[in-house]
């Protein structure tokens, strides 16, 4: 059985290529979250006017990977101190959230988010987000690291340094082949 976890941090093409390598992870899905503009597009919403965030929807096995180490892989894997941007990415689309699917998944955010602020010297401005309809990205964002995102200079820059931290911080938790 899986489930399914929704969190925006940042560029999709970035996290995205993130949890594709995490173990117990089986698909992970580039989309817009959050927002008042039914079916937006990738150019609407980087305009900033539909209130959608890029982010990603996880379906993972809980009896190999829990909500909460996903959670903690999450906040660890992108800067859930800065408001609306990530690095050069500015924008509300660029803010750091979670939207959970239940009550549970709430609570788990809610303490995913106090281990952060525990351990790091400034707070999360991470906002819990939902219920709210999901709207996949169009093909070309879907899997872009593994494509043309090896050939695009921001993706070079900004990718592989999370992949980093990843390997490094839960090297238990990666897949073997990434």
């Amino acid at each position: 059985m899986s489930e399914t976890a929704i969190v925006a941090g940042g560029c999709f093409w970035c996290t995205e290529a993130v949890f594709r390598d995490v173990i117990g992870v089986s698909e992970v899905e580039s989309g817009y979250i959050g927002g008042t503009v039914p079916d937006p597009t990738y150019k609407a919403v980087c305009s900033g006017t539909t209130g959608h965030a890029e982010a990603i929807r996880v379906t993972y096995d809980p009896d190999v990977l829990s909500y909460a180490q996903l959670l903690d892989m999450f906040m660890e894997t992108h800067d859930p101190s800065q408001l609306n941007r990530q690095g050069g990415d500015v924008g509300t689309q660029y803010r750091s959230a979670i939207f959970p699917l239940d009550d549970a998944q709430r609570a788990e955010a809610e303490a995913a988010i106090g281990r952060w602020n525990a351990g790091h010297g400034t707070m999360a401005v991470t906002t819990l987000e939902g219920p709210a309809e999901w709207y996949p990205a169009e093909d070309y964002h879907q899997e872009y690291w593994d494509g043309e995102g090896q050939r695009n200079p921001y993706c070079q820059a900004v990718i592989p340094p999370k992949l980093a931290k990843l390997r490094k911080s839960f090297a238990n938790r990666v897949k073997a082949d990434a």
